[in-house]
């Protein structure tokens, strides 16, 4: 749709104002009623009012958290379609966020554990050890990795590790009620120092986003093609897997397994900007943010004065797109 370096640069512009409005709009609207006057106010004149706390305390790290959870997952999801060259991959499906929430549900009900940074690094083993196991099971077998049997594979360990989860739980009712609302994806309630914790590990994730672009580009052209042209494909695999559980896992770590938004904006990147990585992985995280920001604000207003989780509103959205990609085959 948008041809040239110039109008997808003005997109890329467009697509920063989208977001940062949303953030706003984030902060605004809810159940308690805040003007703009008083977000300023927040700042330049704090007096302890509750819609002063609200707004620092909630819905400004809300507001962030839910922009980069959303660029995260939009920007993984992108990568592992790239790299599978399969159009359902996603953290969600292939089961990186069951594994994710796996390890922290262990972590915090069996261990006890209860330090940020260390269940992030719970929810960065989960991830990996997801990751690792989907592409050796995909890859089994005669005629190697192929899209479905990758599918297939993520599908069962989506499943077992969510087994794994529900079986922790069952036993355990205590760890049940704390992370309940946590399994079901959101934003909610998120202290900001959440963010904070796996902030590093999100600009490392980032940054290597940021640079991979072209290998991609040369690996889609297939294996043979990009080994031919000089390139060390398992090395782009390496980094690619690296920014997907460090991604992947730190979403988890800050909001639950939330879905979906991996499978749909990849394919709404690609539509807007062609196939050339180098632009649809920066559009992916900006229209992933967006989209979360959209769910997140239209979450409270469903079922108020209580709030609907956001994975369950993306899983509303998700859902009907992904029959759809199915049902199209894996021809991209």
């Amino acid at each position: 749709m948008l041809k040239s370096n110039v109008t997808k640069l003005v997109g890329i512009f467009i697509g920063i104002i989208l977001v940062l409005l949303l953030m706003w709009s984030s902060v605004i609207f809810g159940l308690t009623k805040i003007t703009p006057q008083m977000v300023i106010d927040a700042f330049s004149n704090f007096n302890g009012s509750n819609e002063h706390i609200i707004i620092k305390d909630v819905r400004i790290p809300r507001a962030l958290i839910a922009a980069a959870v959303g660029a995260n997952l939009a920007i993984a999801g992108t990568i592992m379609q790239g790299l599978t060259n399969n159009p359902l991959a996603s953290p969600s499906i292939f089961g990186v966020n069951a594994g994710a929430s796996f390890f922290v549900v262990f972590g915090i009900s069996t261990l006890g554990i209860s330090s940020l940074a260390t269940l992030s690094w719970f929810a960065f083993a989960g991830a990996a050890l997801a990751a690792v196991l989907v592409y050796v099971l995909g890859s089994m077998g005669r005629d190697g990795m192929t899209p479905v049997k990758l599918t297939l594979a993520g599908a069962a360990m989506a499943a077992l590790f969510s087994s794994f989860t529900q079986g922790i739980l069952t036993m355990n009712e205590r760890a049940l009620d704390q992370v309940l609302f946590w399994l079901a994806g959101s934003v909610q309630g998120r202290d900001l120092q959440i963010l904070i914790s796996v902030l590093p590990y999100l600009i490392v994730g980032w940054i290597f986003a940021t640079f991979i672009g072209k290998q991609m580009n040369i690996l889609s052209m297939g294996e043979d093609v990009a080994k031919g042209l000089g390139q060390k494909t398992i090395i782009v695999k390496i980094f690619g897997a690296i920014i997907v559980v460090l991604l992947a896992g730190g979403s988890v770590a800050i909001a639950g397994p939330i879905g979906f938004i991996g499978i749909i904006i990849p394919h709404i990147s690609r539509w807007l900007v062609g196939i050339d990585y180098k632009w649809v992985i920066p559009y992916s995280g900006l229209l992933g943010a967006t989209l979360l920001l959209l769910a997140d604000i239209g979450a409270r207003y469903i079922i108020m004065p209580a709030e609907v989780p956001v994975g369950v509103m993306t899983a509303l959205i998700g859902a009907p797109f992904f029959i759809y990609i199915a049902r199209r085959g894996f021809d991209r």
